[in-house]
């Protein structure tokens, strides 16, 4: 069985010949480019030609023979810089880095950090009015797809399963960076015209992405990376009803969008935290998978998960605890963590193992090999 098939497969809630393995297909199942490094040191493979994926969490560019030694099913792809707009780092005299993104978002990494956080809102003090005047990107620019199609091909033919990854965060993700988190959230509850103006425009932007990418490329792509991150450590960071409200319709739309375009394509949805209060809700809206699966998070237990949802939605991660058990467990907790991720989301299909959220420059490469041995060892169906 191929790795497309593999994924496919589980998808459609059939059990393959084994528990399908994602490492960097999308922007939440990577490698920290510091964990990567070690894990290559570890394993005495030398390779001089290290690169960043991302640069927000600072994730690695995972070498494609890492990937097929590895037994990895998933290949990623992500669009490139625009023609008009380049990354420029700065560095302070005490070592902390800063950029601004395209969408004017400012982002700061304190020196010896793991990654940046946003510290700059361009539209923090703007007006409903103001949103008309603002420069937001121009997601059809050409150059952003500039090498992707030779690389599709080549992994299309080599029956890899395809990902294709979004342009930014998504529409509430962006909106709360480009008003503050605070102003954002006060927005939703106080001037949700406002709000949803902004959702709005941040929605148009993603639909413009996805029109272009799948004319250009659909036939070769198999899943599209959406998300929003909605929950934190112990639920949700709104109420249900304010969910159901302004995000769910938004999501439906994108998501209806998405599979008139390409009806064979499917959905992938990413959110960190405790979000089982709406699961239900994201496979109205036509979810396929959900990903990271925080197990640390209130009422994520995966078993009861599985139970509850199993039948009709995929689990894309959760494959290991990655805020206690991967970075500061011993290799044997680690195994034991894998274990039961898979006896309890691998039955009948429906599981992708990764890890929850990417993994950390903090976590030791024998971790990261205990993992693998006990993903080859319990992943067999």
């Amino acid at each position: 069985m191929n790795s497309r098939d593999r994924i496919i497969s589980v998808l459609n809630h059939k059990e393959p010949d084994r528990v399908p393995f994602d490492l960097g297909g999308n922007w939440a199942t990577g490698i920290s480019i510091k964990a990567y490094k070690n894990l290559l040191q570890y394993l005495s493979i030398e390779k001089s030609d290290l690169h960043i994926l991302d640069i927000v969490q600072q994730t690695a560019i995972v070498h494609e023979d890492i990937l097929d030694k590895l037994k990895v099913d998933t290949r990623g792809t992500y669009p490139e810089e625009p023609s008009n707009w380049r990354l420029f780092v700065e560095e302070d005299e005490h070592g902390n880095k800063f950029f601004k993104n395209e969408y004017g978002i400012g982002w700061k990494m304190p020196k010896g950090g793991y990654y940046f956080d946003p510290m700059y809102s361009p539209l923090a003090n703007s007006t409903i009015k103001d949103l008309d005047n603002y420069k937001f990107p121009n997601v059809k620019d050409e150059k952003r797809l500039g090498c992707i199609k030779d690389l599709l091909r080549n992994y299309y033919d080599k029956n890899f399963f395809i990902f294709m990854n979004s342009i930014s965060g998504g529409f509430l993700e962006v909106s709360s960076w480009l008003r503050g988190y605070e102003n954002f959230y006060i927005d939703l509850a106080s001037d949700p015209k406002f709000a949803c103006r902004l959702c709005d425009r941040l929605l148009e932007i993603e639909m413009e992405y996805w029109d272009f990418v799948i004319d250009k490329f659909g036939e070769y792509i198999q899943m599209v990376y959406t998300g929003n991150d909605i929950g934190g450590q112990g639920g949700l960071l709104i109420s249900r009803s304010m969910y159901q409200k302004y995000i769910k319709p938004r999501q439906k739309r994108l998501n209806s969008f998405i599979k008139k375009k390409n009806p064979s394509m499917y959905i992938f949805y990413h959110s960190c935290g405790s979000i089982y209060e709406i699961i239900p809700d994201l496979i109205e809206v036509g979810v396929d998978a959900i990903n990271p699966v925080q197990v640390s998070a209130a009422n994520m237990d995966t078993a009861k998960l599985k139970k509850d949802f199993g039948r009709y939605i995929t689990f894309w991660g959760g494959g290991v605890d990655t805020q206690n058990i991967l970075p500061y467990g011993n290799t044997s907790e680690v195994k034991e963590e894998v274990k039961r991720r898979i006896n309890d989301l691998a039955p009948g299909g429906g599981f992708v193992f990764a890890t929850v959220h990417n993994i950390q420059g903090d976590v030791p490469p024998q971790n990261i090999i205990a993992m693998l041995e006990a993903l080859d060892e319990f992943g067999k169906y």
